[in-house]
């Protein structure tokens, strides 16, 4: 805008805006130091850096330390869902050759593995509420367009309340008939979203392939994003890992903890998912697999030779000291809250990778990341001190293995959510089940009582 296009109830605006924003940064921040004073523990973390207990739950365990005498003591890590080991669920998938999403769907629901009769009738069910309800498409997505899935996504579960007949029932038998369609349909507003936003943002065709009754999670997946609707036994096999190794995480993972939350004060089943989505969106929980993707892309621009591991460990010391990629001193898919020594997902999905990863000429990418996850942690000692134990986590594997896949990174953290939305859902029927009471941390208030001025008098 020129200097003669300033108008006087503009230059009000501004004032009002720059004194808005003074007085509320002024009276919006609290000091370290008074966290440390008053005990607080920031985060729900102790000093330690292990979660504080806020419930108990029979879902999912996530361990990666053991506490030997007030230390903490690294060892390798370990995911169960309802206690069987992640190795073993995505291990025997492998070795039977078949999927096993729809297999841990359904154990993190009921907390026993299917039958093969009751796997296969899970099955018919997900495939049967696959399709969204009559015009949700038009309705829905293509009319109220975003350049944000996740948004999108959250929208259109919220927008599902309208078309449940029993929206508010908390009875068992509806909440999982909710939730079982809840699954079967984030797919497809997922892949159908992306479709709406290829138009409407991106200037690209958009193409909405009605799904085959036929297909796994995975398959429907991959057979719904590709124009010709092609794709092959390994790709959709590499996918469905993906999504069990996504499916849940422990009560405490934010997602899964505001799906609780809003479970816990009594809402319906839609707004706890639609918040666990807006978690899951965040650059410090599912976001951060982009974020891994843009670091990749300023190393592989600064690095000359990939294979070199003297240039790769500089560049590195350079990201921590803020003077490359993207200013904040991390480096993206390295540490965790609770791994130490391993991420199991990282480590399957890294094994996992490689084959496709040569057949789809990435080969030289992959090492790259292999480098990354070696050279690290020693770059970190170095800059930080030697006070934490880090290692990959799957955020580091994930993003490379959809590219593999084709899969756009518009939908690294829409799949991330298409995986997450089952562990949601079963710690939203444990805890209203099982918790009983609403979830109401306490805040030290540091508020000072000042007399109070008429409005006449304030200056």
């Amino acid at each position: 805008m020129d200097a003669g296009d300033e108008t006087p109830e503009k230059n009000i605006q501004d004032d009002f805006f720059k004194s808005f924003y003074k007085n509320c940064k002024k009276n919006n921040v609290i000091s370290i130091e008074d966290f440390e004073f008053y005990n607080v523990k920031r985060g729900l973390r102790n000093a330690d850096g292990s979660g504080v207990v806020a419930g108990l739950t029979r879902i999912c365990n996530v361990h990666g330390y053991i506490i030997d005498e007030g230390d903490v003591c690294p060892v390798e890590g370990k995911l169960t869902y309802r206690g069987y080991d992640i190795y073993d669920l995505v291990n025997a998938c492998i070795e039977e050759n078949r999927h096993g999403f729809e297999e841990t769907i359904y154990l993190l629901l009921t907390g026993e593995l299917p039958t093969e009769s009751q796997l296969e009738a899970f099955n018919s069910v997900l495939s049967d509420f696959r399709e969204l309800p009559d015009n949700f498409l038009e309705d829905v997505l293509i009319k109220n367009p975003s350049d944000n899935i996740m948004n999108m996504m959250a929208r259109a579960i919220l927008y599902l309340y309208a078309y449940d007949l029993n929206p508010e029932d908390e009875s068992m038998e509806n909440i999982l008939l909710q939730s079982i369609k809840i699954i079967a349909m984030m797919p497809t507003i997922m892949v159908n979203a992306y479709q709406v936003k290829r138009r409407q943002y991106d200037n690209k065709s958009s193409y909405f392939h009605p799904p085959k009754t036929d297909h796994s999670m995975a398959e429907s997946i991959l057979y719904a994003l590709r124009p010709d609707r092609v794709f092959t036994a390994e790709e959709a096999r590499l996918l469905d890992i993906c999504l069990i190794l996504h499916a849940d995480h422990g009560g405490g993972n934010n997602s899964s903890f505001a799906a609780r939350v809003l479970s816990s004060a009594g809402t319906d089943t839609y707004s706890a998912i639609a918040a666990a989505l807006g978690s899951l969106k965040g650059t410090k929980h599912g976001g951060a697999n982009a974020k891994v993707e843009e670091m990749i892309r300023y190393i592989k621009d600064g690095v000359s030779d990939w294979e070199d591991e003297a240039e790769i460990t500089e560049f590195l010391e350079k990201i921590m000291k803020k003077e490359a990629g993207d200013g904040s001193g991390l480096i993206y898919g390295m540490g965790h809250a609770i791994y130490t020594l391993s991420d199991p997902r990282a480590v399957i999905l890294r094994e996992n990778a490689r084959s496709i990863a040569e057949s789809k000429g990435m080969a030289a990418e992959f090492r790259l990341l292999e480098s990354i996850e070696k050279l690290a942690p020693e770059v970190f000692y170095k800059m930080k001190g030697r006070g934490k134990t880090i290692c990959a986590n799957v955020d580091l594997y994930s993003g490379f293995v959809y590219r593999c896949l084709g899969i756009p990174s518009d939908l690294f953290t829409p799949i991330f959510a298409v995986a997450r939305v089952a562990g949601w859902c079963a710690h939203r029927i444990e805890e209203i089940y099982t918790g009983g009471r609403i979830i109401r941390p306490a805040y030290k208030s540091l508020s000072e009582n000042p007399k109070y001025i008429p409005i006449s008098k304030r200056k």
